[in-house]
């Protein structure tokens, strides 16, 4: 946020919107009147105790009626949203705070992550070119070679085919590289990451292998990628 911050003040001065840098971050609590998500970030215009008020999270699920809490919240005035075709008068971008959520809400949001992603989640076959360097598996090596990689760093580079973000601090993303079969789910692997990514991107990550991952809420998996980092 504070890299992203910072860009803004750069180029503020040519676009016309400013960031209020003397203002102090602000804890902003309120009801969920509109959530709109673009890529990298979630805008949501809050029902607060003064009022309605705008902010911008970094991407995640949020539903209408949530009551959420913007961390570290930063006053930008003046701010064009290009993607959304919107002028806001005044904005504050800030980090959506953790909350405690009900066994059922969270059962709810582990199932969406980790429900095997949709034959039709990316249009055409999927093709990509197995990674190089040390570490380097395709998707189906993961699986079938599990035992012997397991709590080492691996790396691939494959399809993003389901995202999911901020679920129990994580963001959850399913990957396929065209190997592997569906019989024998050797054909999709999950990582956990704290990166946003957009399904159809193909992403070179690097992570440690865990095998057989047990998630809560009934949810156990063979092979997970653990703290996945984008690599150039």
């Amino acid at each position: 946020m504070k890299r992203f911050l910072a860009t803004l003040l750069v180029v503020s001065a040519s676009v016309g919107y400013s960031v209020n840098a003397l203002a102090t971050p602000l804890l902003i609590t309120g009801e969920v009147l509109e959530a709109k998500d673009v890529e990298g970030y979630t805008y949501l215009l809050l029902k607060t105790a003064k009022g309605e008020v705008w902010t911008a999270v970094g991407k995640a699920p949020v539903q209408k009626g949530a009551m959420v809490t913007v961390e570290d919240a930063e006053q930008m005035d003046n701010f064009e949203s290009k993607t959304l075709k919107k002028t806001f008068p005044k904005i504050y971008f800030g980090s959506l705070a953790k909350t405690k959520l009900t066994a059922a809400e969270e059962a709810a949001q582990v199932a969406s992550a980790h429900a095997a992603a949709p034959k039709t989640a990316v249009a055409g076959t999927i093709k990509v070119a197995k990674a190089t360097g040390t570490g380097a598996q395709t998707v189906a090596e993961l699986v079938t070679k599990s035992a012997s990689l397991k709590d080492k760093p691996v790396l691939v580079r494959a399809q993003v085919v389901k995202f999911n973000a901020g679920i129990m601090g994580k963001n959850w993303v399913h990957l396929r590289d065209g190997s592997g079969a569906a019989a024998n789910n050797s054909d999709d692997v999950l990582a956990t990451s704290q990166e946003l990514f957009k399904v159809g991107d193909v992403v070179l990550l690097k992570g440690l292998l865990r095998t057989n991952v047990n998630l809560g809420s009934g949810y156990t998996y063979q092979v997970l990628i653990e703290d996945a980092k984008l690599q150039k």
